[in-house]
């Protein structure tokens, strides 16, 4: 599946954050699915959107519900130059969007700044939680990472989108494990492409903020917590989701040959892992 053909799928609904009026779009899919379960739902990071669970949410959502939102400044979510996309004003977009699609207890899914979001929400909502799986994700004070905050510099909304569209593919290229896909890397990278998503994300890169995972309460976490997690990542290394995984009473998987994108260096033994973490549960 290709980003155009993601994206045709996706429903848009508008979520208040901070007084702003902000649309999100997302997938919902397998809602016939669930059975009962809570909805899966799959939270990205940056510099991504949810086409990073192209391959990852169809196998699911055979399942269960499956529910995946762009960030705000994210995909084709709103980017308009006038709102905060730091992890709080996500985790603020995300008790919105589930408060609309009537939703009051979820498994999250997630990856590196999703993560962040993911463990806010979790720590705030216990009871609203029921698993959480974390990929990769920033805790702690295990970000932000160069390459992010380069991207935060003002020249970057000066960037010739040519020139940005290298620097940003760059970063799926030369994180593969192994080859990369061709079409993974383009749909990763199209959203920044015009001049509302390169200032976007400009934008983004500059809301990364430490303190907003350093003052969460992991204690207060009560739902099932899985660290699957591409053991050879430099942006996210394992000893932060071995770290999470102790102190909130969680479980490692570790998955060998792969890096931060780990859902797609390793795609078969994810799907499966998350099967069985979801089965589980």
């Amino acid at each position: 599946m290709n980003h155009e053909e993601w994206a045709a799928e996706q429903e848009s609904t508008t979520v208040t954050v901070d007084g702003h009026e902000l649309s999100v779009a997302y997938r919902d899919d397998g809602g016939g699915a669930d059975g009962g379960d809570p909805p899966v739902v799959f939270l990205h990071g940056i510099p991504t959107w949810s086409f990073l669970w192209r391959d990852i949410v169809p196998p699911i959502a055979e399942d269960r519900r499956t529910i995946a939102p762009d960030l705000l400044g994210y995909g084709n979510s709103a980017m308009t130059d006038d709102f905060d996309r730091s992890i709080r004003a996500q985790e603020a977009m995300l008790d919105d969007l589930f408060a609309q699609l009537g939703i009051e207890r979820v498994t999250l899914v997630s990856h590196d700044i999703g993560g962040g979001v993911a463990l806010r929400y979790a720590a705030h909502n216990p009871d609203r939680v029921a698993e959480l799986v974390c990929s990769n994700a920033v805790c702690y004070d295990s970000w932000p990472v160069e390459f992010i905050t380069d991207f935060g510099l003002p020249e970057t909304t000066e960037t010739p989108i040519g020139e940005l569209e290298e620097q940003v593919s760059s970063a799926f290229r030369d994180g593969a494990y192994g080859d990369p896909d061709d079409e993974f890397v383009e749909g990763l990278t199209a959203p920044w492409l015009t001049e509302e998503g390169r200032t976007s994300l400009a934008r983004c890169a500059v809301a990364t903020n430490t303190n907003h995972t350093t003052e969460i309460d992991y204690g207060a976490i009560e739902a099932d917590v899985y660290c699957l997690w591409g053991s050879e990542d430099s942006f996210q290394p394992i000893e932060y989701g071995e770290r999470l995984a102790e102190e909130t009473g969680g479980e490692l998987i570790a998955l060998d040959e792969a890096y931060h994108w780990v859902m797609a260096d390793r795609t078969d033994r994810y799907i499966e892992e998350l099967r069985s973490l979801l089965a589980e549960g």
